[in-house]
């Protein structure tokens, strides 16, 4: 056989074989160079497991020596015991911004807030814990400079509405809903936790969908100018949207528009468009400024001359009226005394006209007897007085 030495001097295990000094085993009569028997071996080998391991009096017999005894009172404490332990196990802690979800054999019933908790352990209840005060990001389309490979580019490269590509990187700030839902629906981290699995993905997955549909319907001139802020508001409300059709408790806080560039063969192009772009925005804003400048300063002068205008032909008017009414009143007094009103109005334009004369006119018999006085200082006053009036008038 294989395992045999054919020297006649070892045995299957490397070991001389084991004899009488006659040369003959205790294994049956066998000769020395014969091998061991098989059946000798496992007999031997029971033998000492039954001496290693005796039984006791609960196994079925022996020679009496045996373990401890077993009784109700034994039974009672262990299995007192284990219930104890399996009650015990039902305790848990909900530490604060986290939510216990709690299942009754595999189906929702509960959900709880911060604090120690207990529940029915397994398998009648199970609870899982949901982090729901943290805001999470995904990245889209930028992982680092080390980092990026195909895969971002992949997500990174969109086409625009204009048959362009547009080199698109974003990321999604979102949690999970924590806010009071209708009757008969699951709270938010419940279905968060049931309604899908690998959530970042999915977040993923939905985040680069509505970007790509939001870009396509867009120039690519608009994604790299004033666009920016309309692109990532449409794309957060498609998200969104999106995900309250998956039942999915997951709210999208804000999109985070990054950067869009052009294809690297275009880029200069497009960067002379863009500064092109900037360029003539900033002489509009010149342009615009100047009109609000200019216009109001010419609609003010068009104002004060109207009101000028209207200010000279009020005052011509009240002073054309005042002169008709006053030649009405005269000729109403001349009518009734012609003599007295014809004297009157002839000594009044006499004194009209003589009033700025320096003129003594003396009567012939005023000679008579006393000296007239002639007060030349005051007439020469009243003349440099009457100059200086004129002049300054002038």
């Amino acid at each position: 056989m294989p395992w045999q030495d054919n020297s006649g001097n070892r045995g299957p295990w490397g070991q001389p074989p084991r004899g009488d000094n006659g040369g003959n085993r205790n294994n049956g009569g066998r000769g020395q160079g014969e091998p061991p028997d098989l059946e000798d071996l496992l007999e031997a080998s029971r033998q000492r497991l039954r001496r290693a391991f005796p039984r006791g009096r609960g196994g079925g017999g022996g020679d009496g020596r045996g373990g401890l005894p077993f009784n109700s009172s034994i039974a009672g404490l262990v299995g007192a015991g284990v219930l104890a332990l399996w009650l015990f196990s039902g305790i848990y802690q909900v530490n604060p911004g986290e939510r216990a979800l709690v299942t009754t054999f595999g189906k929702f019933t509960d959900i709880q807030a911060q604090g120690l908790k207990w529940h029915v352990p397994f398998p009648v209840q199970a609870v899982e814990i949901v982090l729901v005060d943290r805001t999470r990001t995904i990245d889209v389309g930028f992982r680092g400079t080390a980092q990026r490979g195909a895969e971002a580019l992949s997500e990174s490269l969109m086409l625009t509405g204009d048959k362009n590509i547009a080199d698109v990187t974003f990321s999604v700030d979102w949690n999970i809903d924590t806010s009071p839902q209708p009757e008969g629906e699951l709270p938010g981290p419940a279905k968060f936790a049931f309604n899908i699995e690998n959530q970042d993905n999915v977040v993923r997955a939905v985040a680069e969908a509505a970007m790509r549909e939001v870009v396509g319907g867009n120039r690519l001139e608009l994604l790299l100018t004033s666009g920016r802020g309309d692109v990532a508001e449409s794309t957060r409300q498609i998200m969104q949207e999106a995900l309250n059709a998956y039942d999915s408790g997951i709210n999208i806080i804000r999109v985070n528009y990054q950067k869009a560039d052009a294809p690297p063969q275009v880029r200069d192009a497009f960067l002379d468009v863009f500064n092109a772009g900037s360029e003539a925005e900033r002489r509009v804003n010149d342009a615009q400024r100047y009109y609000n400048e200019k216009i109001p300063l010419a609609r003010g002068e068009a104002q004060k001359i109207l009101e000028d205008a209207a200010a000279y032909a009020a005052r011509v008017t009240a002073d054309a009226r005042g002169q008709a009414e006053r030649f009405n009143q005269i000729y109403e007094e001349y009518r009734q005394a012609p003599d007295v009103t014809r004297q009157r109005m002839y000594l009044e334009t006499v004194e009209s006209v003589l009033a700025d004369m320096n003129k003594i006119v003396i009567e012939d018999d005023a000679g008579g007897g006393v000296v007239p006085y002639l007060p030349l200082n005051e007439l020469n006053n009243n003349r440099r007085a009457q100059s200086s009036a004129s002049g300054g008038s002038q």
